[in-house]
C-alpha cells in the first residue's frame, strides 16, 4: 500500500494499492496519455476518465478490480491533476520494482514534474 500527495501543499491524498497499480499495468491505462510535452493537466485527467468509462461500457468492464480503480482513485474527490502526475510517477517507481536486474537504472521521483 502507498500513499499518494493529490495536492501541492500536502494536505490531501489516496491510498493506491498494488491491486490499483496491477490493474493500471493490465489495462495499459497510461500508454499515450501524456502527450510529448510531459505536462499532465486537468485535460489529461479528463483523457484518463473517458478511457476508462469506455473499458467500463465494454466486455471487459466486468472487472471487479478495474471499477475499484475507479472509485478508490481515478474518480476520487481529492484526484487532480497533481494527484494523477503523482500516480503515474508512483508507477513508474513500481514497475521499476519488478524490472530490478534488467538494466534499468533510473527512478522517477514523486512531487517532481515531468518536465
Amino acid at each position: 500500500m502507498a500513499k499518494i500527495q493529490t495536492n501541492s501543499s500536502g494536505t490531501r491524498s489516496i491510498d493506491i494499492s498494488d491491486i490499483h497499480l496491477e490493474t493500471i499495468e493490465k489495462y495499459q491505462l497510461f500508454r499515450d496519455l501524456i502527450d510529448s510535452n510531459g505536462y499532465v493537466d486537468e485535460q489529461v485527467l479528463e483523457k484518463l476518465k473517458l478511457n476508462i468509462r469506455a473499458l467500463l461500457e465494454s466486455d471487459s468492464g466486468h472487472d471487479k478490480n478495474l471499477l475499484d480503480l475507479c472509485l478508490d482513485v481515478i474518480y476520487h474527490p481529492n484526484m487532480k491533476a497533481f494527484g494523477l502526475q503523482q500516480l503515474v510517477l508512483l508507477f513508474i517507481n513500481w514497475k521499476d520494482k519488478g524490472n530490478e536486474g534488467l538494466g534499468m537504472t533510473k527512478r522517477a521521483l514523486q512531487g517532481t514534474p515531468f518536465n
